[in-house]
């Protein structure tokens, strides 16, 4: 099939299961748009890539709904400065998405195998603005911190300490929150002081659970 095709797949996805279902933000809308989620899906899904649906991966793990992704970056209202963490890499595309609209993401993956063919994926594909490391996502990567937004793209039952403090005073951070296997709450945090935390809930969401390094 023509690159071509798949250019025009991409944007009948982000027409209408974006913009369509409300997400407004210009610069997030372009981003998707720009990101070939092909790229990011096992080779036998490659006909589902555009559509508006979480699909299967490596290691038991999912590639994120498209719209979900859009709806989590348009929260983070991130500017072109912007240094975010990402927590879940998975097959890369949600980070993907994020360095078309911040200056650096730092992406923590725990699953080995998924971090590697994320990295080798990222890199050949040119988005060198990404640096994905192995990791406990709960433990965030103090390394880089602290942050000026969050995106957690993996559930846990309460909101790991480790991200609070990672946080930037004035940053944002997007997470779903509940038990693995059931309905979670999709929750934005917004660190308004050193102490204080500003929290409001979003949608509910159904995401993997967010698990230990392996």
């Amino acid at each position: 099939m023509a690159m071509g095709t798949y250019r025009k797949s991409v944007a009948t996805m982000v027409q209408q299961d974006i913009a369509g279902r409300g997400i407004r933000d210009q610069r997030v809308l372009e981003a998707v748009a720009s990101v070939d989620r092909k790229q990011f899906v096992p080779k036998a899904l490659e006909d589902a890539a555009y559509d508006d649906r979480a699909l299967p991966i490596a290691g038991g793990q999912t590639i994120s709904q498209p719209y979900i992704v859009a709806l989590m970056a348009e929260h983070l209202r991130l500017k072109g400065t912007d240094t975010v963490l990402d927590i879940g890499t998975g097959s890369g595309y949600a980070a993907a998405v994020l360095s078309q609209l911040a200056g650096r993401v730092i992406s923590v993956e725990c699953i080995a195998e998924l971090a590697q063919s994320a990295k080798a994926r990222l890199e050949h594909l040119g988005y060198d603005t990404i640096q994905v490391c192995q990791g406990d996502g709960a433990l965030g990567c103090k390394k880089y911190a602290p942050y000026d937004a969050i995106h957690v793209a993996a559930a846990a039952p309460s909101v790991p300490d480790a991200l609070y403090q990672q946080l930037k005073v004035g940053g944002r951070m997007i997470l779903p929150i509940g038990p693995p296997g059931h309905v979670q709450m999709l929750k934005l945090i917004i660190r308004q002081e050193e102490n204080c935390w500003q929290e409001e809930d979003i949608l509910p969401v159904r995401f993997v659970p967010l698990v230990a390094a392996m």
